[in-house]
């Protein structure tokens, strides 16, 4: 039995994939496996023809305007490198780029991805190179910029073998094949990386063309196009920038819901394909081309979606796998991708015409202030009501055809009170298999209810999914005194008992109610999670309910009371016989890092249907 368990749960995790995904699974692997075997092989096959390397002049795309990466170029000159909050040295500065180590084994795995994209490069084009090597008052001089990147380049080329190790990721060949299109006119002209740049810039095109990751799909897919599209604009290839971009619009339909939601329901990676998108607009625009239809709808819908979710800080809220955002690139997103000249950023040079998402060079506008916001397609409610805002998930925990990035975070919520975080997502410090990614993912890790100690999305290994919720929304209704939302899950239906979990919340001025049910038959534990805000203070004290002392009233319980960074206290009380018990956990703030935060855990036993009210109220 044991052994037959692995494989029910990998049936589990496959079972949703389309028969081409497995088949260009099978390809991929297969590829891999005679390119590292043959690699001189490989190289012939994949030397593309050195491109013009002509990019739209003015054309900056989102990693030029925004730094990402967190490199800068005095840092870089200095032979060290920040990715991810994680400073490494890439090379002592007595030795130069020549000596750089460009493996990185002892990284974690994303830190070297990044090292791979080469968008930090951005920073050698920001201004500071030439301050860093001492030119007086730090003036602007593209001489030592453009020297430094081609030194970099060459030492980097000469330790990637094409085709082999993290570097030739089709993922990460993606992201360095739009860096260097748009650095290219840049940073390296008359410089001695310039001839190689254009060769390499011919073999990255015909890697993706053979490496297309419809085994994924998802934001990785979107990449690929995006870079072949960019890629054939600096080879003069109008036809192929046209079949690229086409393929862009194809996968844009079936990604973009209807509510403007990315289907990977993962904020933060909406965030990054509608980056993307932005950037291809742009592109097609700055060639002088008509940018589709198809993607500046796309662009105005996810804008406005991003609008809908943002917390009352204007953070993006970090649930399913997720990473900070910048409130610059928070603001850059909601931009018309039009304006993209650093130099006019009002957009009136070369803005497009109003449009879906409004006057040319204005912030696209989302309803920010509607009680009961509902984007059903992805699963997402907004309430708000006086001083309280909820956002509740209860969506689906990813696609049919691609895990990676779920959580098992089925009828969680974040709260805010008065704009102040309460309870939050725990969020994602890595990608690292181990028990630090298993956390994160678990329904522990959210502020939900769990059933005898298992996870209600059966979330295993880095990027995979099982058994999964299968979320039902009964209603949405928004009242002169009060916002109500109810929905339910069946994620615990292989119990005993088939239990199905059923949410209501109530916003209203005065506070939040909860109710949760479970369904179903026969004994269970039942756990109540609450994931306070890093800060927070809560303690367990005894509570008398109304009428304590009196003939038939309620025994004394117990409530919690909460003191977070910069609101008001707040009193949580749950009804029935279980007991509140406080443990010191983490959240997630950026990668690589925690902060220690309370999360609390209200426990009750018993027989199926059991029902929970907890009230959130200001403590009189």
């Amino acid at each position: 039995m044991t052994m037959l368990a692995p494989l029910g749960r990998y049936v589990r995790t496959t079972r949703g994939l389309r028969p081409d995904q497995i088949a260009a699974r099978a390809r991929l692997r297969t590829q891999r496996a005679l390119f590292a075997r043959y690699p001189a092989v490989c190289g012939a096959l994949l030397r593309g023809g050195t491109v013009a390397g002509v990019w739209p002049a003015g054309f900056v795309p989102f990693d030029g305007r925004v730094n990402v990466s967190g490199a800068t170029a005095t840092e870089i000159v200095r032979g060290r490198l920040t990715l991810l909050g994680a400073t490494r040295v890439l090379h002592p500065p007595e030795q130069g780029p020549e000596q750089a180590d460009w493996c990185q084994r002892d990284a974690p795995l994303l830190w070297r991805y990044h090292l791979h994209y080469w968008d930090w490069a951005w920073a050698l084009d920001a201004g500071d190179a030439g301050a860093a090597e001492g030119t007086p008052d730090g003036a602007t001089d593209p001489g030592p910029a453009q020297s430094r990147f081609a030194a970099l380049y060459l030492s980097w080329r000469s330790a990637a073998t094409i085709g082999r190790g993290v570097a030739w990721s089709p993922y990460v060949v993606s992201l360095r094949a739009w860096t260097l299109c748009a650095l290219s006119e840049r940073l390296t002209r008359r410089t001695p990386a310039e001839a190689t740049i254009r060769q390499d810039l011919g073999t990255h095109r015909s890697f993706l063309r053979a490496h297309l990751e419809t085994d994924v799909g998802g934001n990785h897919l979107l990449k690929n196009y995006k870079a072949l599209a960019g890629l054939a604009v600096v080879a003069g290839d109008e036809p192929d920038r046209r079949r690229w971009v086409d393929a862009v619009c194809r996968e844009v339909e079936r990604q973009v819901l209807a509510d403007g939601g990315h289907y990977e329901r993962a904020p933060a990676y909406h965030c990054q394909v509608l980056a993307d998108l932005g950037d291809l607009a742009g592109l097609v625009a700055a060639t002088g081309a008509a940018v589709p239809g198809e993607l500046t709808d796309a662009i105005a819908a996810m804008q406005r979606w991003l609008t809908s979710v943002l917390a009352p800080d204007g953070t993006v809220p970090l649930l399913n796998d997720g990473f900070p955002v910048s409130a610059a690139a928070v603001q850059e997103l909601l931009v018309d991708p039009a304006c993209t000249d650093p130099a006019d950023p009002a957009g009136t040079v070369g803005a497009s015409p109003a449009g879906p998402a409004g006057p040319a060079g204005t912030v696209a506008a989302g309803n920010t202030a509607a009680p009961c916001v509902l984007l059903a397609d992805s699963g997402l409610a907004v309430l708000r009501k006086g001083p309280w805002q909820v956002l509740a998930d209860v969506g689906q925990p990813c696609p049919d055809e691609l895990p990676a990035h779920a959580h098992a975070d089925t009828l969680s919520f974040l709260l805010w009170y008065n704009g102040v975080p309460i309870l939050v997502d725990t969020g994602t410090s890595t990608y690292e298999p181990g028990p630090t990614r298993d956390a994160e993912r678990g329904t522990a890790a959210h502020s939900t209810v769990i059933v005898d100690g298992v996870d209600s999305t059966e979330v295993w290994g880095t990027f995979r999914a099982g058994r999964r919720a299968r979320p039902h929304l009964v209603d949405a209704s928004d009242h002169p005194d009060v916002v109500e939302l109810t929905a339910g899950h069946d994620g615990y239906r292989h119990l005993p008992g088939r239990p199905v979990h059923w949410r209501t919340w109530r916003v209203e001025e005065s506070g939040v109610r909860l109710v949760d049910r479970i369904t179903g038959t026969g004994w269970h534990r039942i756990e109540l999670v609450l994931t306070f805000a890093p800060g927070a203070d809560v303690v367990v004290r005894p509570a008398r309910p109304a009428g304590a002392g009196t003939p038939g009233a309620r025994p004394n319980t117990e409530e919690l009371l909460v003191a977070a960074v910069g609101a008001q206290r707040l009193v949580v009380r749950t009804d029935g016989t279980g007991h509140w018990r406080v443990r010191r956990s983490w959240r997630a703030t950026r990668w690589g890092e925690t902060a220690s935060a309370p999360t609390t855990v209200f426990t009750v036993e018993g027989r199926l249907p059991i029902q929970l009210s907890t009230e959130l109220r200001p403590a009189p």
